[in-house]
């Protein structure tokens, strides 16, 4: 196995079954959000958060039914925080087409969102499991906090690597680290294998945010499906950045600060070479590069099998994305 798509072949039953109960679940006698759900989900995601807890069922034996609703379930929380994250981010573009407030609007963009975070409340108590339940609930919650900390630190030059760390933990590894549990969940694993499994989605998790920060400014907008340096037009301090203050002083380190400060890209340019002349890119892929190997070093507690190969997989391709 040695690409994405393999890993997509492997799942393609299991995926399969999952958009047939995620299509199914989005329907509702309100024909917007029918429309607007349908749009966002089809718009082109890898779907790598409930492939994860699909992954993590199988790598664990499951051999129930309940893994293709929860994994419906980490896939409509995660479009719900898109679809709140571009109305607070005034996005226009996402995946390389327009976002739905952008069509539609920011009211009916965070309403779609509520509708698609109730919906996934009303199907996540199906395996009857408290624990689970619990899981998600409290990832939700920290996904919120994560986006309430990120909004505090807009604009903000001073963010330290810690403060970094506690964002993406919340906004993005935590539900990576759900989706993981519940696979081990649902298949009653032991209490060391499920601790595993969240281990490896949280370092995942990390890894897979930090090298989108690096492809904020490294990748192009073709690619990315969003204009290279929105972060930094969104005001947010990343992780090349923060590394980047650090290692410059005078006008270079005054420039950087005024471009977060103001959430200026005019000298974008300017500032990408500044990136590269102290490595931070460098630095920063360092750094993912050590969550992905602590998540590959988690997954030894499970038995040898193609959906841990697969588990593995997707740790070095993590690092290697475009897009």
């Amino acid at each position: 196995m040695q690409n994405f798509s393999q890993i997509q072949s492997l799942m393609q039953a299991d995926l399969a079954k999952t958009d047939e109960i995620l299509i199914d679940r989005l329907n509702s006698d309100v024909a917007l959000i029918n429309q607007m759900s349908h749009y966002i989900i089809s718009s082109g995601g890898k779907r790598l958060r409930p492939l994860l807890l699909l992954l993590c069922a199988r790598a664990t034996s499951y051999q129930g039914e309940h893994q293709h609703a929860m994994a419906v379930v980490i896939e409509l929380i995660h479009t719900a925080t898109l679809l709140h994250d571009d109305v607070v981010d005034e996005s226009t573009t996402r995946r390389g087409q327009e976002t739905a407030n952008e069509l539609w609007g920011n009211a009916p963009s965070v309403l779609v969102g509520d509708f698609l975070y109730s919906r996934a409340f009303e199907i996540m108590v199906e395996p009857d499991s408290m624990a689970i339940m619990r899981l998600l609930s409290e990832a939700t919650n920290n996904i919120a906090q994560g986006e309430v900390l990120q909004l505090l630190n807009i604009k903000n030059a001073d963010v330290t690597q810690e403060q970094y760390f506690a964002v993406i933990k919340r906004k993005t590894a935590c539900l990576f680290e759900a989706a993981c549990k519940i696979g081990g969940m649902l298949s009653n694993s032991s209490s060391k294998t499920i601790e595993a499994l969240g281990q490896f989605g949280l370092h995942l998790g990390n890894a897979f945010q930090i090298i989108d920060d690096v492809l904020d400014y490294e990748s192009d907008s073709e690619t990315m499906g969003k204009e290279v340096g929105d972060d930094l037009a969104e005001g947010k301090t990343t992780l090349p950045m923060i590394y980047a203050l650090d290692q410059t002083s005078g006008a270079e380190h005054d420039l950087l600060k005024n471009a977060i400060e103001y959430a200026d890209t005019s000298h974008i340019d300017d500032i990408i070479a500044i990136l590269v002349r102290v490595k931070a890119f460098d630095f920063t892929r360092n750094v993912a590069e050590s969550e992905s190997q602590q998540a590959m070093n988690a997954l030894n507690t499970l038995p040898e099998s193609d959906y841990r190969s697969a588990l593995t997989l997707l740790c070095e391709l993590s690092l290697k994305r475009t897009s």
